[in-house]
Parts: structure tokens; sequence; C-alpha cells
């Protein structure tokens, strides 16, 4: 950068001296003055463009070195994450599946209820109708005894 800057210097005293002697110059010196600090502009600015691609280069140089010592920090920080990470996926993965069989479940046991709610109220029944059949046995046994000792108080009647 150095050299630039004294070749641009040297450039300046060159010009004024050529400014002294201007007056006395052709129109072709003045054009060849004129492209000459045209040539020069140019080459700065290539010389500039190379510097700041360098510099480009280097930061992108820098960021993933960056990169990588933050990576190492992370796995530095906690070895255990993706231990935890891969355990906190099969947790999902689990909850995802018990989701349709806890709903499953929760179906099957509402007509689990249903069905024992009918058994019960049909062995109610069932249970009346023992007891009603048990009353007409009875009943009946009651009558056919009156009869049968009617029968045999008629029996004996004629006897």
């Amino acid at each position: 950068m150095e050299e630039g800057q004294q070749q641009h210097i040297r450039q300046i005293k060159n010009s004024r001296l050529m400014e002294e002697d201007g007056e006395e110059e052709s129109p072709r010196s003045a054009l060849s003055s004129f492209q000459a600090r045209e040539e020069e502009i140019e080459r700065k600015k290539m010389e500039v463009k190379e510097k700041v691609f360098a510099q480009l280069c280097r930061v992108e140089e820098e960021a993933k070195h960056l990169a990588m010592i933050r990576g190492e920090l992370e796995a530095m920080v906690d070895p255990t994450r993706n231990e935890a990470a891969a355990l906190r996926k099969k947790i999902d993965v689990v909850n995802r599946a018990l989701k349709p069989l806890g709903q499953s479940c929760l179906r099957k046991e509402k007509e689990y209820k249903e069905a024992l709610e009918a058994f019960n109220e049909k062995n109610k029944e069932k249970s009346q109708l023992v007891a009603k059949l048990m009353e007409l046995v009875s009943e009946s046994e009651r009558l056919r005894m009156r009869k049968l000792e009617e029968l045999n108080k008629s029996i004996d009647f004629f006897r």
C-alpha cells in the first residue's frame, strides 16, 4: 500500500512538472498524460479489488474456523445433548403410538361399561323372572297340595 502511495506522490509531482511544462507541451502529451492517469487509476482499482478479494477469502476462512470452534465448544458444553435429543425423538414416537391406543382403550372401556350395564339389567330381569317363577311354582304346589288334601278327604269320606 505504501508503494502505491509513493507512486501516487510521484505522479502528482510529475503532473506538476508537466503543468509547468504543459504550456509548452502539445495536446498529444496532454492526451498521453490523461491516458497514463487513467491507466494508473485502473491499476489502483485492480489492486484494491485484489486486496478486497484477499481479505474476503481470509474472512471466509476465519468464519469457517470460527464455525468449527463453535461446534467444538457446543460439543464440550453438553456431550450428552445428542443422546438426549435421540431419547426425546423416541419419546415423541412412543407418544404418537400411545395416542391411538389410549383412544382405543377409552372406546373399549366405554363399550365394556355399556355391555356390563346391559348384562346387569338382563341379570336383574332374570332374577325377577326367576323369583316370579318360584312364586308361581310355590303357589302351584300349594294349590296342588290343597287339591290333594281335598281329594284325600273325599277319599276318606267315602271310606
